[in-house]
C-alpha cells in the first residue's frame, strides 16, 4: 500500500512571545487541513513529535493536547519523542499506521516552544538528549559534543573552519528566500569566522538557534491520496536507526553510523541510489553536522564533505542541493518540529512551489535526514513527486 502526503502546513519559525504552544499547533494544523481539502472528521489518528515540553512549558500529555486544540478530540493521539528526531519519528509512526492498514488519513505533527525559558534552562533541557551520566553531568553541552566531532573531522580529513563556514553561508542564502525562516539574511564567510566563539572550532554562526514553531503534514492511503490530491507527493520509503547515546562509545567521533544505516535502509526500500535524489533536507544543527550528513547519505565519500561543500555541490544550483529551506541553521530549529518541517519543504519542492529557492529541472525524488542528539537516532525519508 502506497502512502501519500495530501496536506502540509507550518508556522513561521522564530521567537514568539505573543503565541503559545497551542497557538502554534493550531496555526500549522489549520493550514495543513485546508491544504489537504478535508475536514477534521476525516482524520483517523495523530502522532505529535515534541522533545521536552515538560521542561520548556511544564506541559506533558501533548498528544491529547494537540488533538484537543486542533479540533480532533476523540481520535487516538500519541506523542512521539526521540530528541531532535521526534518529528521524523512521528512521521514514521504515521506512515506505518497507514501502511499497516489500520488508518486511512493520519496527522503527523511536530512542535516546540523553546523561548519561554532562559538560554541556560534551554541548554539543560536539550542536554537530556545526551548521556546524562557520561556527558551532561560533566558539563558537556551539545556545542561541545559537535565541536569534538568537528575537531576529529579536521584531524582525520583536513576539513577547515572555512569549509564549515561555507555551510552557514549557503544555508543563510537559501533561508533568505524562505518566508518561514527565522533568519532571513545572508552572511559571509568572514562574518561566520569572526562571530563569537562557542566551542572551538564552532562559532555562533556555526550553530542553529533556539526557536519556536510547529509543522504538520497529513498522510493518506493510496486511494484517498489519488482522490483528494491533484499534485500528490508519495513517501517512497522511510527508515530509522540508532547508535550509542554517548559519543565516546562510538566507532568514530566524526561519522554518524545511525544516519548511514537509516540511509542505506531507505535507499534499499525505495530501490534507489544517492545519485537518484534531486535535493535533500539534512539536520544541520551545527555546520559540521551537514558535512557529516552528506557523507553518511552517500552524496560524497566519507571525509570529503568539506571539500564537497566548498566546490558548491550542495548549493541551490549544485549537483545535490542541500537545505533549500535554509536548514536548521537559517530556518530555525524548534526541535520537535524540525523533522516535520523538513517534510514540508520536500513536499513544497516536489510540488514545484518553492519560488526563488525552487530546485531546477523538477526533481522526482527528495530526501530528509532528521537526527536526534549527537546522532544516536536518525530518520531518513525519501519522497517521490509527479507520480
Amino acid at each position: 500500500m502506497n502512502v501519500g502526503i495530501i496536506g502540509v502546513g507550518m508556522t513561521g519559525f522564530g521567537e514568539y512571545w505573543d503565541k503559545s504552544f497551542k497557538d502554534l499547533v493550531v496555526e500549522a494544523g489549520s493550514k495543513a487541513i485546508k491544504d489537504a481539502n478535508i475536514e477534521g472528521r476525516d482524520i483517523d489518528a495523530a502522532f505529535a513529535g515534541s522533545m521536552t515540553p515538560g521542561m520548556f512549558l511544564s506541559q506533558e500529555h501533548v498528544g491529547a493536547l494537540v488533538a484537543d486544540y486542533v479540533g480532533l478530540a476523540g481520535i487516538p493521539a500519541t506523542r512521539v519523542e526521540g530528541a531532535c528526531a521526534s518529528g521524523g519519528l512521528a512521521l514514521q509512526s504515521a506512515y506505518q499506521s497507514i501502511k499497516s492498514g489500520e488508518y486511512d488519513i493520519v496527522v503527523a505533527a511536530g512542535a516546540e516552544k523553546m523561548t519561554d525559558v532562559s538560554t541556560g534552562q534551554a541548554t539543560i533541557a536539550l542536554a537530556g538528549a545526551s548521556d546524562q551520566e557520561w556527558e551532561a553531568f560533566h558539563g558537556v553541552t551539545f556545542p561541545g559534543l559537535y565541536a569534538l566531532m568537528a575537531q576529529r573531522h579536521m584531524i582525520e580529513y583536513g576539513t577547515t573552519e572555512e569549509q564549515l563556514a561555507q555551510v552557514a553561508v549557503k544555508n543563510h542564502r537559501n533561508g533568505a528566500l524562505n518566508p518561514y525562516a527565522q533568519y532571513r539574511r545572508e552572511v559571509t564567510v568572514k562574518q561566520v569566522l569572526e562571530s563569537i566563539p562557542i566551542a572551538d572550532p564552532l562559532k555562533l554562526l556555526d550553530c542553529s538557534p533556539i526557536t519556536d514553531g510547529a509543522a504538520v503534514v497529513i498522510l493518506a492511503n493510496e486511494e484517498k491520496t489519488r482522490r483528494l490530491s491533484e499534485n500528490p507527493v508519495w513517501i517512497k520509503s522511510i527508515a530509522s536507526a540508532t547508535d550509542t547515546l554517548a559519543l565516546h562509545d562510538r566507532e568514530s567521533l566524526c561519522q554518524t553510523k545511525a544516519a548511514a544505516l537509516a540511509g542505506k535502509k531507505a535507499f534499499m526500500k525505495a530501490d534507489l541510489k544517492p545519485k537518484d535524489i534531486g535535493f535533500a533536507e539534512v539536520h544541520d544543527c551545527f555546520t559540521i553536522a551537514e558535512v557529516m550528513a552528506v557523507e553518511s547519505l552517500g552524496f560524497c565519500e566519507v571525509g570529503e564533505g568539506g571539500v564537497f561543500t566548498e566546490k558548491g555541490e550542495t548549493a541551490l544550483d549544485g549537483s545535490i542541493p542541500v537545505n533549500t529551506s535554509g536548514g536548521l541553521k537559517s530556518k530555525g530549529h524548534p526541535v520537535g518540529a524540525t523533522g516535520i518541517a523538513q517534510a514540508v519543504e520536500c513536499v513544497t519542492q516536489l510540488r514545484g512551489l518553492a519560488g526563488e529557492r525552487q530546485v531546477k529541472d523538477n526533481p522526482r525524488y527528495g530526501m530528509s535526514h532528521n537526527v536526534g542528539g549527537s546522532g544516536a537516532t536518525a530518520v531518513v525519508t525519501i519522497y517521490e513527486g509527479g507520480a
